[in-house]
This record gives structure tokens, C-alpha cells and sequence, in this order.
């Protein structure tokens, strides 16, 4: 793999939701590290897709992520493809071709919903890279496993900064001041 290509790709935020993120192992430290991450990708422009597994049942997902999201899709499936995932990204990030640049993901829970929207990603023929410290499960073993399984099946395994660097690709870049600011603020 090469290094993230902005151009025409998008970010995915997999169920951050209110009523699973107290169980989730590190949880508000992946929270923190998803809202940097969108932070970042709406500063550079890029869309901000979310996801919400059985929304009535788990409610919606917590407020400083749904807020930063242009758009959330409620899903029933595990795999949020499989309830129009890639449609979604056609429309937020296609070029005029419908082309979908590279995906980068974080979510919850990384071995269950995270990991096969991911794998479905990667299913649809897309390059995709999951930023590991944004990515929560109730174990650390299940997210460790997630994460491994995930590099096998061909994902790029990054951190927020090199999904950050690899957006930006020069100090010249007319918003690297205004990234270097988020990367440099203290994790909420």
C-alpha cells in the first residue's frame, strides 16, 4: 500500500452509540481520538460518514461524534454495506465517475460492527485504512484480534497521525497550521 490519498476518499465512523460506549474497553479515549480524527478530515475537506447498528436499541451515538458526521446511516446489519454503505460513500466523496478514493475507518466494536463494515469495504474493492487508537471493543484482546484480522484481509493498520501527515503530504499545505493545532491539543 501507498501512502492515504485524500483525493476522493472519506472518513467512516462505525457506532460510537450512548449505550455502548461505557462497556467499551478505553472507550472515551477512542471517542477522543474520532473526534480529532474528524476534526481533521473536516478541516481538509474530506466527508465525515457515520453509523448507528439498531439506533432504537442503542441508541444514537454520542453527541461529539453524531455532531461532526455530514451524514449518519441507521443500519441493522453488522456490516454497514450491507444497508448502503458504499452508495452513501459514492454520493459524498464520488468523483465525477463515482469514484471512491481511499476509506478510512475507526468505530466500535472493532472485532463485530468496525471490523466486517471494514472487511466489506475492502469486499467492494476499496483501499482502506483503520486508525487503530479510534477503534474500541469491551476487550483488549477482541480489539487486538480485530485489528490483526483486519491487516491480514488487507487494511492499512494507522494512528490519527499518520492518517493526519498522509492527508496533509507537505508542511506547505495551505492547512497544516490549522492540523498541526488539533494534533497538538491535549487528547479530551
Amino acid at each position: 500500500m501507498n501512502l492515504i490519498d485524500r483525493q476522493h476518499g472519506a472518513l467512516v465512523l462505525v457506532d460510537y452509540q450512548q449505550r455502548l460506549m461505557p462497556a467499551i474497553h478505553r472507550g472515551a479515549e477512542a471517542v477522543a481520538h474520532a473526534v480529532r480524527l474528524a476534526d481533521i478530515a473536516r478541516v481538509l475537506g474530506l466527508p465525515v460518514i457515520g453509523t448507528e447498528q439498531n439506533p432504537q436499541g442503542l441508541g444514537p451515538n454520542v453527541p461529539a461524534i453524531r455532531e461532526r458526521c455530514d451524514n449518519t446511516l441507521a443500519k441493522m446489519h453488522f456490516d454497514g454495506c450491507a444497508d448502503g454503505l458504499v452508495e452513501r460513500l459514492r454520493q459524498a466523496c464520488g468523483g465525477d465517475d463515482g469514484t471512491i478514493g481511499d476509506v478510512v475507518v475507526a468505530g466500535c466494536e472493532a472485532h463485530v460492527c468496525l471490523m466486517q463494515t471494514a472487511l466489506g469495504l475492502l469486499g467492494a474493492g476499496l483501499r482502506l485504512w483503520v486508525v487503530a487508537q479510534a477503534c474500541g471493543s469491551r476487550t483488549a484482546d477482541n480489539h487486538a484480534l480485530a485489528m490483526r484480522r483486519l491487516r491480514d484481509a488487507g487494511a492499512g493498520i494507522v494512528s490519527v497521525e499518520m492518517v493526519a501527515f498522509e492527508w496533509l503530504r507537505s508542511s506547505e499545505h495551505e492547512r497544516f497550521k490549522a492540523v498541526l493545532a488539533l494534533l497538538k491539543a491535549p487528547v479530551a
